[in-house]
């Protein structure tokens, strides 16, 4: 089988792949036309978030994953771009597209990072480290940084890719990221998860916009005007 965007003509041999698998949060309790909105977003910002990253499209390889995406990577690509500009680059798009988005079609992701020998066939591609990539994408500790998070992303990595690539590089902030234990399906490892805080700050209330005040200072007014009042 032929792959007409690496070139890969024989498919018994496997070939070394970084590998990002991306899901939506809450995808499937969206109505039909919502989750057509989340797919063309994501779809969208997913490599403009890899090419500002300094990943260029002729070295990706996508695959609809439905409610997410699977991303292969040529190794010619430094592996630290993917856990230091591209995350906080696609938060930053999903959270300008969050501010002027309806509810139904927000979106918040959980990102798994991993690197391995993959095989190609007729289908697509397979091989352990994309299994391992999808557990840690489906690993509960990362569902609930997602869920306690303000932010658009959370990012989980293998234990590999963070003490080869996260902690060798100044500026993939590896003390953002905690230890987690991975237990899904037959799997049982651990990751390393790093929610993303957001990358916006809430707008300044325009001038002449009221705003409601705090209770208490509401009272503490109320009760320093009735003691200046003169004959009270």
């Amino acid at each position: 089988m032929h792959d007409p965007l690496h070139g890969i003509a024989d498919p018994s041999h496997a070939v070394h792949r970084s590998i990002l698998c991306v899901d939506v949060q809450g995808y499937g309790t969206r109505t039909n036309w919502d989750q057509l909105a989340v797919r063309s977003v994501l779809f969208k910002v997913l490599p403009e978030a890899l090419a500002d990253s300094g990943v260029p499209p002729r070295s990706l390889r996508f695959e609809d994953r439905g409610d997410g995406a699977l991303v292969l990577v040529q190794p010619d690509v430094p592996k630290e771009r993917l856990a230091g500009p591209f995350p906080l680059k696609l938060a930053a798009s999903l959270e300008r597209h969050n501010s002027g988005a309806p509810p139904g079609a927000r979106i918040k992701v959980r990102v798994a990072v991993h690197a391995g020998e993959v095989i190609y066939d007729a289908h697509g591609v397979a091989g352990s480290a994309i299994v391992a990539a999808s557990r840690l994408l489906d690993a509960e500790p990362l569902k609930n940084a997602l869920r306690a998070s303000p932010g658009a992303v959370a990012l989980i990595a293998s234990t590999w890719f963070y003490e080869e690539v996260v902690q060798q590089c100044p500026t993939c902030d590896a003390a953002a990221y905690r230890p987690v234990r991975v237990t899904v399906k037959e799997t049982d490892t651990r990751g390393w998860v790093r929610p993303l805080p957001p990358t916006m700050t809430p707008p300044a209330p325009s001038p002449g916009t009221w705003t409601r005040p705090d209770r208490r200072r509401r009272r503490g007014a109320a009760r320093h005007r009735r003691t200046a009042q003169p004959g009270w």
